[in-house]
């Protein structure tokens, strides 16, 4: 049986990838920092756990031993971890990096990055894999991904494909954007503001698309880059309408009006956004990709893994990514002084 070694194999992405390429028939290694243990349901169907520190010289090619036939890497940041995948590569069949659509800029520079200095990017729509990047360099989160997808396709002798995902979604994020949603929802607010009207379009990218794209792109010989998103780039009010049903709430769904100011004031939700983020998804369909599934399919087990995952313990240590955006996420006082002026 093809074997496959998943770095960062205990997040959401390798959770979903190890789980799909059981299904098909591979073995599986789980290469993790050990902070939290790997997922019995994955040991109990074979997979193997390994602890990985790649910040320590050599640990990886230790790690791999005597190779595998594929490599993920779900967690791949920069030019560094790029050099420490090419020196493993004479051991690899063919190497997947999960990399960012944060690399896209639109004409004037504008990158997700800087958004809340410079303004949302306004980019085609959707975007293409052959749209403007931003230049590789140590500067910010998608230089340093545009460094480390320029870095492998330079010099990778083996099968590669580069990923660029959306707004990740799954069990077991520290970026759990529903979050925003769940605990308004938990905290049993009477209404939840939406930005932009509720019109907002930031593509979403389900793990379970992702695992079936990572599939697909095993199989492959060359080197490429694939978007990977939903079918479907939901707008934020029907997303917040599926995560409402999911939790059996009875409040109201506010769109705001208001000018394509960024950030907005109010209704900020983790998707919202003055102008469309969707991913062109031609390039992977033309090689056979198939989505798995829709982000409206996905929502309930988030929704139940959140509620539970949160209960008793600090979101914010759950979730840091979230926990690190620049204003309040939950800025209540706002919101119902809004909602107190509409009386």
């Amino acid at each position: 049986m093809p074997h496959a070694f998943l770095v960062g194999g205990t997040g959401q992405i390798g959770r979903a990838t190890a789980a799909c390429l059981i299904d098909c028939g591979w073995t599986v290694t789980l290469a993790h920092r050990g902070l939290s243990p790997p997922p019995s349901a994955l040991i109990e169907r074979g997979a193997r756990a390994v602890r990985l520190d790649r910040d320590e010289p050599g640990a990886l090619g230790r790690a791999l031993g005597a190779g595998a036939d594929l490599l993920v890497d779900a967690v791949a940041f920069d030019e560094r971890h790029a050099r420490q995948l090419l020196d493993v590569q004479s051991v690899l069949g063919s190497l997947i990096v999960v990399s960012s659509s944060s690399v896209y800029r639109d004409p004037l520079g504008r990158t997700l990055d800087e958004a809340a200095e410079t303004g949302f990017p306004e980019l085609p729509d959707p975007i293409g894999e052959d749209d403007p990047t931003v230049e590789p360099g140590p500067a910010t989160y998608s230089t340093q991904k545009a460094a480390l997808e320029r870095v492998l396709l330079d010099r990778a002798a083996i099968p590669l494909a580069i990923l660029r995902p959306a707004a990740v979604s799954g069990i077991g994020s520290p970026h759990a954007r529903e979050w925003w949603f769940v605990k308004r929802i938990r905290d049993r607010r009477p209404a939840i503001l939406l930005a932009y009207g509720g019109r907002s379009r930031f593509h979403t990218s389900s793990v379970a698309n992702i695992a079936a794209l990572i599939r697909l792109a095993a199989r492959l010989t060359g080197k490429r880059i694939l978007n990977i998103a939903d079918p479907e780039a939901l707008p934020v009010k029907a997303i917040a309408a599926e995560i409402a049903s999911a939790c059996g709430y009875s409040g109201r769904l506010v769109a705001l009006p208001g000018a394509n100011i960024y950030p907005p004031p109010l209704g900020r939700s983790p998707w919202s956004a003055p102008h469309p983020f969707v991913l062109d998804m031609t390039a992977a369909t033309a090689l056979g990709y198939r989505a798995g599934t829709g982000y409206a399919a996905t929502v309930a087990p988030i929704c139940d893994w959140l509620r539970h995952a949160t209960e008793g313990r600090d979101w914010r240590a759950l979730f840091p990514i979230l926990a690190s955006y620049p204003y309040d996420l939950f800025d209540y006082r706002a919101e119902d002084a809004w909602l107190e002026s509409r009386r």
